[in-house]
């Protein structure tokens, strides 16, 4: 298993390229991660944690509709600078402040914690496997061959990103479209999954100090599940 020092190595190796600070000057990226998780079954905490983020959302959108929350349509923005329909492909944080009215996904007790703090920090947060990475995470604009690994009608398939869409990436391929879109099947949660990565994406107006505020949250519930984690890294 990773330990400390080639968690941190392994964030350090991380990169943002500048195409896409040239798309979003005002972009961050905050990578966690953790070693130790016990996987299991959605469990009481976590549902403890969906029902506080249900009610977040409910309260951010009782005089209003998603679209028009700020952190939400900054993403719209981003989106559409790159070429991609918002109301087509909707950012992760979108997806689940819509679904929070009927009731948020259950999925498994790790990916509910991420779930449910994404939508109390209205931030796009994502969780992988680390374990199934191929060298570091960049976050790069696509040439359109990389190779993205999915689903389809339950198939597997490899499909590739539009040129110049906004993905993340290591060595194997891509790992995240569209900037928090759809993962890869290769760096899903599995039922086995203890090592982790989380990414935490943030566009103006969310601050430095609420991004680091976020990760501080996460890697406090993750606490619960597991003993190690490395220092974020921005």
């Amino acid at each position: 298993m990773p330990d400390r020092g080639s968690l941190g190595e392994f964030l350090t190796g991380g990169r943002v390229d500048s195409a896409v600070f040239a798309l979003r000057p005002d972009y961050r990226a905050l990578l966690v991660a953790v070693d130790g998780l016990v996987p299991g079954p959605s469990d009481s905490t976590g549902e403890a944690l969906l029902q506080a983020a249900e009610t977040a959302a409910r309260e951010a959108l009782h005089d209003r509709p998603v679209e028009q929350l700020p952190h939400v349509a900054a993403w719209r923005e981003a989106y559409r600078a790159f070429g991609a329909k918002p109301q087509r492909t909707r950012n992760s944080l979108e997806a689940l402040l819509r679904r929070a009215a009927t009731g948020l996904p259950r999925v498994n007790r790790l990916t509910d914690l991420y779930n449910a703090v994404s939508v109390l920090h209205q931030i796009p947060l994502g969780g992988e496997d680390l374990t199934r990475y191929d060298d570091a995470p960049r976050l790069l604009r696509a040439t359109g061959e990389e190779p993205f690994d999915t689903v389809a009608g339950g198939i597997p398939v490899i499909e590739h990103p539009d040129v110049g869409e906004v993905v993340w990436c290591d060595d194997a391929g891509v790992t995240c479209r569209r900037w928090n879109w759809r993962q890869a099947h290769r760096t899903q949660f599995r039922v086995d999954t203890t090592t982790a990565l989380f990414i935490l994406d943030a566009l103006d107006p969310i601050t430095d100090d609420a991004l680091h505020a976020t990760a501080e949250d996460l890697i406090t519930h993750l606490t619960v599940l597991g003993p190690t984690s490395a220092p974020p890294a921005a």
